[in-house]
């Protein structure tokens, strides 16, 4: 008896990620947790330097701005419960001294720069198609920090919107980097705030417009949405909000991200990594015992052999 639906998926084996991958993500708060996996198992990442950006527009206008090396300036932020804001990056980017912000910003700007021009891939997270538009200056923001909702527009994205964006995304990533490898994938993060049928909707246009885009060469699309919603479509892989994915269905989403993109190598180091980062956060009866510190030189032997071959790794 199958008691499951399970999602039939793709090896990846073209362009697999390995330890010599360099691995740039972007988006909501999933692209985070798989971020944190991806640490965890200590492989090469860089991770949302303006914080969680949850719609393409943001993603858009941020990859933009770091492609052609936007300075900011006091003009371009705004005070706001005694912080200074920028609506391109998240709330925890902000600052209450404006000149950090400022500094924060620029530098995060010319660091993606130079990591876009090297990283083999993008692993890009679309949260929702519902964007806000600031009022005062008719531009679509990342984040409205807390501002009175009346200061801005709400809007539904449509499919032919969110497609150009996710054109002009592919299109700058692919002027910057020509080896670049984008993947696309929806958040099972369920924004409910809009209502049941409005997440509904907005997950629907971003499927939509992200399959007018699988045709490209150097795109592609991992199920993480149809992964929550189909084989694991039960309250009990979500947390208490009965929103998000709970740690063992983001573990289950992940291990399916492993077997479809990953190399055979990295999985066996994978393991290797997994062994290295269990010894570190044992705690024994007994510190100072002889057991206890023949364990230590195990554990460093290992780490020393890890090292070894992959100079980038670090514990």
């Amino acid at each position: 008896m199958n008691l499951q639906t399970n999602i039939l998926l793709k090896n990846e084996t073209k362009n697999p990620i390995g330890y010599y991958s360099k691995i740039f993500l972007l988006g909501s708060c999933f692209s985070e947790n798989i971020g944190s996996q991806l640490n965890y198992y200590k492989f090469q990442t860089h991770q949302n330097p303006f914080g969680i950006l949850f719609h393409p527009k943001a993603i858009e206008n941020f990859i933009s701005n770091v492609i052609h090396k936007k300075k900011y300036v006091a003009e371009d932020l705004i005070f706001q419960n005694e912080r200074w804001h920028s609506f391109d990056a998240h709330s925890r980017v902000s600052s209450s001294d404006q000149e950090k912000l400022l500094h924060d910003l620029n530098l995060k700007i010319n660091t993606s720069n130079k990591q876009l021009k090297e990283v083999s891939h993008v692993i890009i997270t679309l949260g929702t198609s519902w964007v806000y538009t600031y009022l005062e200056t008719q531009t679509i923001v990342a984040n409205c920090h807390k501002i009175p909702q009346k200061k801005f527009l709400k809007k539904l994205l449509s499919v032919e919107e969110i497609s150009n964006s996710l054109e002009n995304i592919i299109s700058l990533l692919s002027s910057i980097n020509k080896k670049i490898n984008i993947i696309f994938t929806i958040s099972p993060v369920r924004h409910i705030r809009e209502g049941i049928e409005q997440n509904t909707r907005s997950k629907a246009h971003l499927i939509s417009a992200i399959h007018n885009h699988l045709t490209s060469q150097n795109v592609s699309y991992f199920p993480s949405y149809e992964i929550m919603m189909d084989e694991l479509r039960d309250y009990r892989f979500y947390t208490e909000d009965m929103i998000h994915p709970n740690k063992t269905a983001i573990r289950y989403i992940w291990e399916k991200f492993v077997a479809t993109w990953h190399t055979e190598n990295s999985k066996l180091v994978m393991k290797e990594v997994e062994t290295i980062q269990k010894g570190l956060a044992h705690k024994p009866f007994n510190e100072n015992s002889e057991k206890h510190q023949q364990f230590l030189h195990e554990l460093d032997k290992k780490k020393e052999q890890l090292k070894n071959t992959f100079s980038f790794i670090e514990f």
